[in-house]
């Protein structure tokens, strides 16, 4: 059979498993915004569409006709879902073998600290995330698409990490002791994507975390150390709160450790990056060799 993955949105995380997938033989189309990132795309091989959301995309018939798996990493609107109220239908008739959907982890909400796995309830602390979670039950109810749902902890990778901060001076050491965050590399999700298209179980939910939650300001330092460069001050966070948009808050409002256990189980995935301290020492090294 021969396979081919439709992205609605060909973003950071789409385009690293696109590379994944095309070496490994598929075919890969999708959709990007503009016209900014065409050239790009077209040089992996891929057939790029647009689309932003705000209307239909043009020639969407035949393009999903062709997919056997799809994944959508755009995320919804004050007014739901923008590829299902564009979509849904051409989506449901498509006769899919695997659906993914990208979520985030923040539709757990604030549990103070604790550890939460798939079966923890939902309880999302901000109008953004509260979207997700009914982003997330709409692919779900979509009638004949084998949909699975990835809740992302915090994504990083080459090009989008705390060394990129660190180099450019932006790094904070953002101190609020037992607040920490689960972070997962963006190969890493990749690997748990492709892992899934292999043993499909639609309807099945995954946490995506590496195996080693801390303190922002914990990897602001090590960045720094790494580079050998001086690390930042350490800021109250009391203090830095009050230069955050309502947006930056909005991430520090939830604490909790996301559970992993399952992509192990039962998608037999072991992670490349089990930790951040892992996954950026890897970094420099790729970007030293």
């Amino acid at each position: 059979m021969t396979r081919r993955l439709f992205c609605f949105g060909l973003g950071y995380t789409a385009r690293v498993l696109a590379r994944r997938l095309i070496a490994g033989g598929w075919t890969v189309a999708g959709t990007c915004r503009g016209a900014e990132s065409r050239e790009d795309l077209a040089t992996l091989g891929v057939d790029v569409f647009t689309f932003d959301g705000g209307r239909a995309m043009a020639g969407a018939g035949p393009a999903l006709a062709g997919a056997t798996h799809l994944l959508s990493s755009v995320p919804p609107d004050g007014q739901g879902d923008p590829v299902l109220r564009h979509h849904g239908a051409e989506i449901a008739a498509a006769g899919l073998v695997w659906a993914g959907y990208l979520s985030t982890t923040g539709v757990y909400g604030d549990t103070g600290g604790a550890v939460v796995d798939e079966l923890a309830p939902l309880n999302p602390t901000s109008a953004r995330n509260l979207r997700r979670v009914e982003a997330e039950a709409a692919w779900r109810a979509l009638c004949g698409v084998p949909a699975h749902i990835f809740r992302l902890s915090g994504i990083y990778g080459p090009g989008r990490s705390m060394l990129d901060k660190a180099r450019a001076g932006e790094a904070r050491r953002i101190e609020k002791p037992g607040h920490r965050f689960s972070r997962i590399h963006v190969e890493d999700i990749a690997a748990v994507l492709q892992a899934s298209m292999n043993r499909p179980d639609p309807g099945a939910v995954y946490n995506l975390a590496d195996d080693g939650a801390a303190e922002p300001a914990e990897v602001a330092a090590f960045a720094c150390e790494l580079l050998g460069i001086e690390p930042p001050p350490p800021v109250p966070f009391a203090e830095a709160a009050g230069e955050m948009s309502e947006m930056g808050l909005t991430f520090w409002r939830d604490n909790r450790i996301v559970a992993n256990a399952k992509i192990k189980r039962e998608l037999g995935v072991e992670l490349k990056y089990p930790d951040y301290q892992a996954g950026l020492r890897a970094i420099l090294e790729a970007e030293r060799t």
